[in-house]
């Protein structure tokens, strides 16, 4: 049985999460009104969304650094198309961050003009169809799936929230001359943080003492946004029941190659010919395991 209209709703040839999406804005996308120091985190889902929002307000506001403001990370980088307290983005003050998990053919006419800043961050695609399964099983505005198998098929034809993996970061890397747009690798993330916040606060500008840095990497490793109720959005799913169970996480694991955990042989070889097929051409890296250099 297919749900799809369901849970989704499809814009343009992209898929919105049905029950959370701003319709309104989603509608006049184009004619949203684009600021110089605006900053956009664009992912597609469970690609290290959450954690770069972290990062972001941790950079920006020393506030948050030194744990002296109670504002959550979803209030200072919330969602540009997803308001369940429909924020007012026009009154924000400067320099406002946003979140988006938008196609780049979506993206206001004005992030064109390359003066905002946009930092995607893209992952191995194995491990965001791992983590996007155990996240659409968990919470009640997605569409449950039965196993993996089931999921996946739903993942490769692109009926998920965000759409086509493959489309979606194509897409922005063959339009990034278009934008002022850095990408980073969520494994490298991973691998070297302190290396990582150092290149996103080059690109946007925001030069951090040692003493600063420090606090930043600290508080933006895993286990730590773990147990920060401002950074991990269980509050959020507890406040709203969006979640199926009481058990779990919205930060679930955050490892490389978890989708070895999962994925059949059958399954992977499948996954391996269909991104060859598709993204043979394209010159971003990606590492599939913990043990790659």
């Amino acid at each position: 049985m297919d749900n799809t209209d369901t849970y989704l709703l499809n814009f343009k040839g992209c898929y919105f999460q049905r029950s959370l999406v701003d319709v309104d804005l989603v509608e006049h996308l184009d004619d949203f009104e684009i600021r110089d120091d605006d900053v956009f985190i664009i992912t597609y889902p469970k690609s290290g969304t959450i954690w770069t929002q972290q990062i972001l307000s941790l950079i920006y506001f020393e506030g948050h650094r030194n744990r002296s403001e109670l504002v959550n990370t979803c209030d200072r980088v919330p969602f540009l198309e997803y308001s369940a307290q429909k924020v007012d983005h026009v009154n924000r003050p400067s320099p406002r961050l946003f979140t988006s998990h938008l196609p780049y053919y979506l993206a206001p006419k004005g992030l064109k003009n390359r003066k905002a800043k946009i930092v995607y961050i893209y992952r191995n695609p194995k491990d965001v169809l791992t983590s996007y399964f155990h996240f659409s099983n968990w919470l009640v505005t997605f569409e449950p799936s039965d196993n993996i198998e089931h999921f996946m098929k739903r993942f490769l034809d692109g009926k998920v929230m965000g759409s086509l993996w493959f489309d979606h970061i194509r897409g922005w890397y063959e339009h990034r001359h278009d934008f002022n747009i850095l990408f980073m690798m969520y494994e490298e993330m991973k691998k070297d943080l302190r290396s990582s916040v150092l290149k996103i606060s080059s690109f946007l500008e925001k030069e951090l003492s040692e003493e600063d840095l420090d606090v930043v990497v600290s508080q933006a490793t895993f286990q730590n946004m773990k147990l920060d109720p401002q950074a991990n959005y269980d509050y959020i799913l507890e406040a709203e029941n969006w979640t199926r169970t009481k058990e779990g996480d919205f930060l679930r694991k955050g490892t490389i190659g978890d989708w070895k955990h999962h994925l059949t042989v059958e399954q992977n070889e499948r996954f391996d010919r269909i991104f060859q097929m598709k993204m043979k051409d394209f010159p971003l890296k990606f590492i599939w395991d913990i043990n790659e250099e």
